[in-house]
């Protein structure tokens, strides 16, 4: 079992220290079956692309625009936003104290509605 595996909690300061500097900013924090949690703090521009999952994010910090197929709103610390497998996503806009969490689940290609 791996230390993801085995953690059970994790605070925003442990992930923001985790982080790499450089490159792309994202660390995998806990997994349990189909569950994956990460920290994602994009700097200057989102280059996410569809993932094969269901998604949530979290946010912690930060503000901007939030790309969702073919909607586009805005979003602020403590919202909470769907995005299902397959969909193209992204952050437009935002400022530079953006820092989510990603929480990935349910089998590949996402869970029937």
């Amino acid at each position: 079992m791996s230390a993801l595996q085995k953690r059970r909690h994790v605070t925003l300061e442990q992930a923001q220290a985790a982080l790499p500097e450089q490159g792309l900013r994202f660390v995998s924090m806990l997994t349990h079956g189909s569950l994956l949690v990460e920290y994602y703090a994009p700097r200057g521009k989102d280059l996410q692309t569809p993932h094969t999952r269901d998604e949530i994010y979290v946010v912690m910090e930060g503000r901007g625009w939030f790309v969702n197929g073919e909607e586009r709103h805005t979003f602020g610390p403590g919202d909470v936003i769907f995005v299902p497998a397959g969909v193209v996503h992204r952050f437009e806009d935002f400022t530079d104290d953006l820092g989510v969490w990603v929480i990935f689940y349910g089998p590949e290609g996402g869970e029937a509605s």
